[in-house]
Parts: structure tokens; sequence; C-alpha cells
């Protein structure tokens, strides 16, 4: 378990942070929040960059900084490999040589791995003998990522390492992102403010507004909280789903999940592709009879379990179980009225012609190789992909 308390002011009337929170030793914990949230200042004390006035900040079991008992491990002591928003790389060394002097940071007795399997994870093999200032912004973070993991961390910190790249570049960093989180197995906390990087990367989520730890847990779990107002105040409000590609036919592929299956024009990759599925709760509508002569293919039975406040006046979001799936609808309280709903009411639910924002990449089912976790939005073609 990692652990995690600060408190710290920057000056008499400055932004203060009070955080505490605890993470899983395995995989990506997603630091999300809006701008100035103090995000990066809790990576920067967990690297030893910052040392705050207040905190105790606990990786393995091991103590790297306890206030209270006048405990600061050095940061380069810590093990904590960083990526920053700028890849910060040598500019007078090559690919190689810069990813070298990652290697020759790493204590001699840590495992982790070598450079040959670093640099097939990650796809840059070509760019080996090439100095930085000849890559583009997604190759200069991939190698970035490269030197981090082969000074062999016990921590990896990514301070919004897409946040500096356009729309193609990030979508071209992101499956390196998801490669490296299945592959290298190591605790990363990843700062961010955009919602799809946490949609295709998170297995745990804290959010923090205006220094404070305001919902933390399974990031499939908080996606579906109507009572937080950072995410339940968003137009691309809505629920994560697991997801299996079934079958691809006839330009159609269809998404098993548990409560049913989702179909989609889009090419989510072959039979056995795992993947996750947002659906939000403005692309789903609800009908008390099972609708018919409709072109919307993906209608499910749901039972309606709940009906909270909405973010908007007039608005409310339904909460619906399909099987033990938990499905969110936002509708008007008109509606709620007209249909007269009720929790415990058995309804059908709508959802709205599912596409994919990222390519997938992925196993198939009795492939040996680790699988790639890409993310999908859903959404309807009229609208836009979400903004970073």
């Amino acid at each position: 378990m990692i652990e995690i308390a600060l408190r710290h002011r920057f000056g008499r009337n400055g932004f203060a942070l009070d955080a505490d929170f605890t993470a899983p030793e395995a995989g990506v914990t997603a630091l999300f929040g809006p701008s100035g949230c103090g995000k990066s200042t809790v990576l920067a004390a967990v690297a030893g960059l910052l040392r705050p006035q207040e905190g105790r900040v606990v990786v393995g079991g091991d103590v790297l900084l306890d206030t209270a008992r006048r405990v600061f491990v050095a940061p380069e002591r810590r093990r904590c490999g960083v990526v920053f928003q700028d890849a910060r790389l040598f500019p007078h060394l090559s690919v190689e040589t810069n990813l070298r002097y990652g290697l020759r940071r790493a204590p001699r007795d840590a495992a982790g791995p070598t450079f040959e399997e670093v640099v097939d994870l990650l796809g840059i093999g070509h760019l080996l003998a090439r100095r930085p200032a000849g890559l583009s912004g997604g190759e200069r973070q991939r190698v970035a990522l490269g030197r981090a993991l082969l000074a062999r961390p016990r921590l990896l910190l990514m301070d919004e390492p897409l946040a500096a790249l356009d729309a193609a570049r990030r979508a071209e960093v992101l499956p390196f992102l998801a490669r490296l989180r299945d592959a290298a197995r190591l605790p990363i906390l990843y700062v961010t403010h955009a919602l799809d990087e946490v949609d295709a990367l998170a297995d745990h989520l804290i959010l923090l507004e205006s220094g404070r730890v305001t919902a933390a847990g399974p990031v499939e779990e908080i996606a579906a909280r109507t009572d937080v107002p950072l995410l339940a105040g968003r137009r691309d409000a809505g629920v994560l789903i697991s997801c299996t590609v079934l079958s691809v036919a006839e330009g159609l592929a269809a998404l098993s999940f548990e409560g049913g299956v989702l179909v989609t024009t889009a090419r989510p990759g072959p039979p056995g592709t795992r993947l996750r599925v947002r659906l939000r709760a403005r692309d789903v509508a609800v009908a008390v009879e099972e609708p018919r002569g409709l072109s919307t293919q993906n209608i499910l039975p749901v039972t309606l379990t709940s009906i909270a406040e909405g973010s908007e006046p007039g608005e409310v979001f339904l909460r619906l179980a399909a099987g033990p799936t938990t499905l969110l609808a936002r509708v008007t309280r008109d509606s709620v009225a007209r249909l007269s709903l009720h929790p415990g009411m058995p309804l059908w639910a709508l959802v709205k012609a599912v596409t994919l924002d990222h390519r997938v990449t992925g196993a198939v089912a009795g492939d040996n190789s680790s699988p790639t976790t890409a993310v999908p939005t859903a959404r309807t073609r009229e609208t836009q992909p979400w903004p970073g």
C-alpha cells in the first residue's frame, strides 16, 4: 500500500494542500482535477522535490517522508521515476545514450526490464540513433518513459505527460502508456486533468479540488457516482464498463459485458480484445415499454434503482441496473413525472451509437501476449471528442 498524507501552504495566504489518501501498490492511480488543485504538488512531495511542512509518505512499507519523526529520504534514494510534461531529454545525446543514462542510474541489485525489453515495449528501436531535436513530441515522451523505466524505479510518477501534445500525438502515446501499465507492473501515480486519460489508463482514482481529496476509489466505482460535482457536473459524466469483443461481422462489432451486449460500427479489435467503454449519461434514454421499429440497436432491459439530483436545474440522474452493471441516464424532471418513474421499475435503456475515440489493440483469446487495454468512448456521432 502507498500511503500519502501531506499538508503544505505556499506563503501566508497562498495555495494550501491538505491531502490524505492511500493507493494500491499495483496499477495506475490517477490524480484528477482542474488545473491548480494540487496534483503536481503531491507528486513533487512524493518525489522529494518538495519538502512539505507536514506529511508522511510510505511506499511498500518504507517510510520516505515523516515530518513528525524528521525523516526525509533524499530524492535520489527514493527510486521514483519521474516523467514530466516536457520530456527533458539531453539534447546533445542520441536516443540510445539518453536511455542508457537511465540504466546507469539503476541500483545494481534492482530487478527490472532490460534495455532491449524497454525499446521493444515502447516501439522506439528505429529512433535509437536520432537526437531529441529530430523526434516528434510523442516520440520524445516515449523515450522519456523508457529512460525512467530503465532506472528501475519502485514507483513511477507521471506529471501530465500528454498535456503538451496535440490530439494526434496524444492518441499515439496512449496505447504505449497502456502497454507500460500492463507490462511494467509498477505502481504508477498519474497526474492529469483529462478524463479520457483517466478512462484509458487508471485503475484507481483520486479526485482533488482546491488542495483536498473529494473522492477516492476504483475508477469504475468513482465514475458512476453522481454525488461528486467534479464528475457529475461534466457533460460527459457517465459510467465505465469493462467489455470484451465478442464478434466482428458485416461492419459491426459486438461488445460483451456483465449485463448485456453493446453493438458498435467502430473497429475495437479482434474477438477477445478487452477494453473499457464510457457510456455517457446524456447518451442513454429510457422507455417504459420495449421499443420496436427503431434504428437504435443498443436496447437493454434494466431496472431503475434510484433517482438522484442532476448537475443542472430540471435534470436528474437515473441509476439503472443491467444485471450487475450500473448505467446512468441523464433525463429531465418532466420525463420522470410523465413516465411515473420510480425505483424498482423495470425499464428499457436506449444507448445511442457506440463509437470509439481511441484506436484499440489487444490480446486475442488464447494469445499469451500481454494485452493492451485501450478505452473508447461511447458517444453519438454528432458530438465531439472530449476536450483535453
